[in-house]
């Protein structure tokens, strides 16, 4: 579980293919800020651009990590077979806060970037988002990005899917990787967690 509040950027500087098959995955090296990996442990969960994936290897001192990426993964996320920046977050641990909104890691699906435009100091972040997720998105409701918890400023929905609106804050572009997205770009996203078990719960036997 995490919260969508982004500790780092890190760089996947290495991915190796698991095996010669269309079905094998990779395993990605990823480099840390130094100090970034104090207390994390072979086996925890770190979430890459928001999917939590699972560290394999790792060496504290050399700010590195490993975690192996299955091809079912790696077809449905963005940002994740090559080298390059990468959005990091520890799992969430009991007693710490809660400064975003609940995330699973789990990917819903991948959006395209059909807008990045200055307001004032801030960036008006415009995605389209797979249509099937657009149910899911509320305006002042949460939405993650590459990890980010985001809240939704507007929702316009079409036939190609749903587009919504997100501000990002000097804060948000100078310490996450969004603040270099330029239109056309891929993104991860997340849905909010309880609108996923609303629907299921209020669905009809």
């Amino acid at each position: 579980m995490f919260t969508g509040i982004v500790t780092a950027i890190g760089r996947i500087v290495d991915s190796s293919p698991l095996g010669s098959g269309r079905e094998h995955g990779r395993r990605l090296v990823v480099a840390t800020p130094a100090g970034w990996l104090a207390g994390v442990a072979v086996g925890d969960s770190i979430a890459l651009d928001g999917a939590c994936m699972t560290v394999t290897t790792l060496d504290a001192a050399a700010a590195r990590f490993t975690v192996d990426v299955s091809a079912e993964s790696l077809a449905r996320t963005a940002g994740l077979a090559a080298a390059g920046p990468v959005n990091l977050e520890q799992a969430l641990r009991a007693g710490d806060r809660l400064g975003g909104h609940f995330v699973s890691g789990h990917v819903d699906g991948i959006g395209t970037v059909t807008g990045f435009d200055a307001v004032g100091e801030s960036r008006a972040l415009r995605v389209l988002a797979p249509r099937a997720l657009g149910r899911y998105l509320a305006v002042k409701g949460a939405v993650t990005v590459d990890g980010v918890s985001l809240t939704v400023n507007r929702i316009d929905d079409r036939a190609e899917g749903c587009e919504f609106a997100v501000n990002l804050v000097p804060h948000t572009q100078q310490h996450t990787t969004l603040g270099a997205l330029a239109v056309g770009a891929a993104v991860n996203l997340e849905i909010d967690l309880i609108a996923r078990h609303l629907e299921r719960l209020l669905r009809p036997a």
